[in-house]
């Protein structure tokens, strides 16, 4: 199968809850994410075509836990195999030079799954 994504995409092998700033619930958890998006499993799907704040930690290549924020666009959702599960594609919009990095460097640790 050919990628045609720019940028590569890392499937999330543990649980990344992900919260929504303006109210800190959480929303869903992280199916897989790259620098420029992510794909979340919901369980109810997004607002269609609504503008997000999102807040998520991961792990970095020493096993710490770093907090990443981005603004991200709802693009799609679909309904998942599992009853009340929501597939969710998201395009980010706004993320810090920081944060980009963190995420550069996850999907790019060694001996993992990618989507």
């Amino acid at each position: 199968m050919n990628e045609y994504r720019r940028a590569k995409r890392k499937h999330a092998d543990e649980a990344i809850d992900v919260f929504d700033c303006m109210t800190e619930q959480s929303i869903g958890r992280i199916g897989n994410l790259s620098e420029s998006g992510a794909m979340l499993i919901c369980p109810q799907p997004l607002f269609e075509d609504a503008l997000y704040q999102l807040r998520f930690s991961i792990r970095d290549s020493t096993g710490r836990e770093r907090s990443v924020e981005v603004g991200a666009h709802h693009l799609w959702s679909d309904e998942a195999g599992s009853p009340g599960q929501h597939w969710c594609g998201l395009r980010f919009i706004d993320v810090t030079k920081d944060h980009l990095q963190i995420m550069r460097d996850w999907v790019e640790t060694p001996g993992e799954s990618y989507a």
